[in-house]
C-alpha cells in the first residue's frame, strides 16, 4: 500500500505536487499514478488537474479512474489541487459538462469585463499571488496565517449554495471561494506546491492529517484547532 496517491489522468502539475509532498514527507512513499488499483489501496490522495474542464473529465474516464476517485473523496484524506477542486462539483460552465458532482456547486467562468474599486481592469486568467481568507478552523490551516497569500492560476471558480463547506475565500476583484472542506475532503483553488512556506505548511498539515479523530471532537475543541 502506497502512503499518498497522485492521481495522473494526464492533466496534473505532478511533478511539482510530488516534489512538494516528497519534501515534507520523506519517509512515506508518495506514488504518482494512474492505476485505479493503487489508487484505491492508498492511505492519502491527491487529486491535482489542470487545463480544460471537458478534457479532464474525458481524461478521467479514460484512465479508468472516476470510481477510483469518487472511493477516495468518501473514505479517505483526500486533497483537491486547482482543477481538482472544480471536478469535485457538480457541472461546469467550461463546456457545460457534468462534473463528479461530490460536492453540490457548479464552477463558473470571471467576467471578461471586471474592474477594482479603484476602476483597474483585471485580466483573466487569474494569475499571480492573492491572500486567503480563512473561513473556519481546520487542521489543513494550521500553522497557517490568516490572509496569507498563495498562488493562482485560473479562470473558473467554484459556486456553492452550502455555506458550510466554504473553508477559505479569496477576491479578484469579487469574492470567491478558493477552498472547501467537507469530512476528509479537502481542496484549494490554488497551488500550494507553489505556494511557499505557506504552501509548504498545508501540504505538511494534510500528510499528517486524521479526518476520523477531528471529526470526532467536541465542536468546541474543533473549533480551536
Amino acid at each position: 500500500m502506497t502512503d499518498i496517491a497522485v492521481i495522473d489522468y494526464g492533466m496534473g502539475n505532478l511533478h511539482s505536487v510530488s516534489t512538494r509532498l516528497r519534501q515534507v514527507a520523506p519517509t512515506l512513499e508518495v506514488t504518482v499514478t494512474g492505476d485505479p488499483a493503487i489508487v484505491a489501496r492508498a492511505a492519502r490522495v491527491v487529486f491535482p488537474g489542470q487545463g480544460a474542464m471537458p478534457d479532464c473529465m474525458r481524461e478521467l474516464d479514460a484512465h479508468g479512474l472516476r470510481a477510483a476517485v469518487l472511493e477516495a473523496a468518501h473514505t479517505k484524506p483526500f486533497l483537491g489541487i486547482c482543477i481538482g477542486l472544480q471536478m469535485l462539483f457538480g457541472a461546469s460552465e467550461e463546456g457545460d459538462v457534468a462534473c463528479l458532482g461530490v460536492m453540490p456547486g457548479r464552477v463558473r467562468r470571471f467576467a471578461d469585463a471586471m474592474v477594482t474599486p479603484a476602476g483597474e481592469r483585471v485580466k483573466v486568467p487569474h494569475m499571480g499571488w492573492n491572500r486567503v481568507r480563512q473561513a473556519a478552523a481546520h487542521p489543513l490551516w494550521r500553522g497557517v496565517a490568516d490572509q496569507a497569500y498563495f498562488y493562482f492560476v485560473h479562470s473558473y471558480y467554484v459556486d456553492t449554495p452550502e455555506p458550510s463547506l466554504i473553508a477559505g475565500s479569496s477576491d479578484y476583484p469579487q469574492p470567491f471561494t478558493c477552498a472547501v472542506a467537507r469530512d476528509n475532503v479537502f481542496a484549494v483553488q490554488f497551488h500550494p506546491e507553489k505556494s511557499g512556506a505557506d504552501g509548504v505548511q498545508l501540504l505538511t498539515n494534510f500528510v499528517q492529517w486524521q479526518p476520523a479523530s477531528w471529526l470526532a471532537r467536541p465542536r468546541q475543541l474543533a473549533s480551536a484547532s
